[in-house]
């Protein structure tokens, strides 16, 4: 996956949740303990940290910083901090070597760092537009190229129905939701 990939995932979480800023964003975002608002500051949050390491290339764990968003901020204000967060991601990975590597639970390329920016974007989008009570789906070509990149062992399926049931959002057919799951971004 690649920046590109990244800023369509932002473009698609905008889309839904730009109309939506007015509604309450301290409601629960759909099954999580979080609020609206928290989830959409954590998306922003993890893509910084994600930006942080494919640019610092670090071997052996986070950098030690995070993303602060303001509590007074708007749902708007903190929805396009994580529109910026998404676009520094992608200018990040862009900019990066194919060879580069940082470290994400074991060496990770640039493309996991892009399939875990485009995940987070997309899954918590999707908690989103659920405790909002907007109707939305993950798109699913990004979903399949995030299936394929970091769920090695995926079910065959339609790319977001498997994806949202590999990360314990959703019954898959006769298959019960899951309650425990891990994504594999480093490099096997």
């Amino acid at each position: 996956m690649s920046g590109a990939d990244v800023r369509s995932a932002a473009a698609a979480m905008t889309a839904v949740l730009r109309p939506a800023t007015d509604r309450n964003w301290t409601v629960r975002a759909g099954d999580l303990d979080w609020s609206c608002w928290t989830t959409a500051a954590h998306i922003a949050h993890d893509l910084v940290a994600y930006a942080g390491q494919v640019s610092g290339r670090p071997g052996g764990g986070y950098l030690p910083f995070d993303l602060r968003v303001r509590a007074d901020a708007a749902p708007a204000e903190v929805l396009t901090v994580a529109a910026a967060a998404a676009g520094m991601l992608a200018a990040t990975i862009d900019a990066a070597s194919p060879d580069d590597r940082a470290w994400h639970f074991g060496p990770c390329d640039p493309g996991g760092f892009a399939a875990m920016g485009v995940a987070e974007i997309l899954l918590h989008t999707h908690d989103l537009a659920r405790g909002l009570g907007l109707d939305w789906s993950p798109p699913a070509g990004l979903c399949a190229g995030v299936v394929h990149r970091l769920f090695p062992d995926a079910p065959d399926g339609e790319p977001a129905p498997v994806l949202l049931w590999l990360t314990g959002r959703a019954p898959l057919g006769d298959r019960p939701r899951r309650t425990a799951w891990t994504w594999q971004a480093a490099l096997r």
